[in-house]
């Protein structure tokens, strides 16, 4: 049997949902090829590069910045899970401002999309608001403080439901990133410098991949179990919320990308990195 590695870039549903259950549900050995999942979330770059990647927003980060050449097979979504959650005080973008912000670093690609969202929302993130960079995790820490007052706000990832917490810790949900700022985001990149497109366990990965969100789509019972296995704070019906919210309209059944999103969200990105942006269609164009 063929094999190959492949690192998710970060935790919760955002990244691993899909792969995971291409995992669970045998469609990798169906597709006769052994993946290796990775914890791929503190690897460098050149580690990175020798097997596949889910997190597409930092391979297109790496590639802007680095000239890798970075080659996206298949693309799970292009609304990033990520939210700004408020304290008690704060109850709008708008309240940010002179603010505490627990949040990525700005080379990374939650960071630079949080940036992006905050000036959408008239924010200057070095000067109107205090960025409190942390090291991306399961945001407990971030609720932590947010209790004790440490920080105003933070942004969080899908290792939690933000609906769910804001109510149980009398937060604020203030704004998803993907009702804001779209982008292919997670799925399947390569560097073919060491991944060959042609590789047949490549292509036995993206085709459990694509397995994998069309059973997403067509199968949505056992989509909210799998959810629930990761949100488990989550009741059932709470879990099905999430599913409906946020899986259900915006997780591709296909896994092919969208040039016109792909290019808009290109530029933001380069601009908001301050370096020269490349065509969509040579980052993304195998996923169409």
């Amino acid at each position: 049997m063929r094999s190959i590695d492949l690192a998710y870039a970060g935790r919760g549903v955002h990244e691993e949902l899909v792969a995971y259950v291409a995992d669970q549900e045998g469609y990798y050995e169906d597709a006769g090829v052994h993946v290796a999942i990775r914890d791929g979330v503190s690897w460098a770059t050149e580690r990175l590069r020798r097997g596949a990647q889910i997190g597409l927003g930092r391979t297109l980060l790496s590639r802007l910045t680095d000239g890798i050449g970075w080659t996206v097979l298949s693309v799970n979504t292009h609304r990033p899970l990520f939210w700004f959650l408020g304290s008690a005080e704060v109850t709008s973008m708008a309240d940010l401002r002179g603010r505490r912000l627990a949040v990525h670093a700005a080379h990374t690609a939650p960071g630079c999309f949080a940036r992006i969202v905050l000036r959408k929302h008239g924010l200057d993130p070095d000067r109107d608001l205090e960025c409190l960079v942390r090291h991306p995790g399961d945001y407990q820490m971030d609720l932590r403080r947010l209790r004790d007052g440490t920080i105003d706000a933070a942004y969080v990832g899908s290792t939690l439901s933000p609906e769910q917490v804001a109510e149980e810790e009398g937060l604020h949900l203030l704004a998803w990133v993907g009702d804001h700022f779209q982008i292919p985001t997670v799925g399947i990149s390569v560097d073919p410098v060491h991944v060959p497109l042609d590789s047949p366990a490549l292509q036995a990965l993206v085709r459990a991949n694509q397995r994998a969100l069309r059973t997403l789509d067509e199968h949505p019972a056992l989509a909210v179990d799998y959810i629930a296995s990761f949100l488990d704070r989550l009741t059932r019906e709470e879990a099905q919320q999430f599913y409906e919210r946020y899986i259900a309209p915006y997780f591709t059944p296909d896994g092919h990308a969208d040039l016109d999103i792909a290019q808009q969200a290109i530029d933001a990105v380069a601009a908001e990195l301050g370096v020269a942006a490349v065509a969509a269609d040579a980052v993304y164009g195998l996923s169409v």
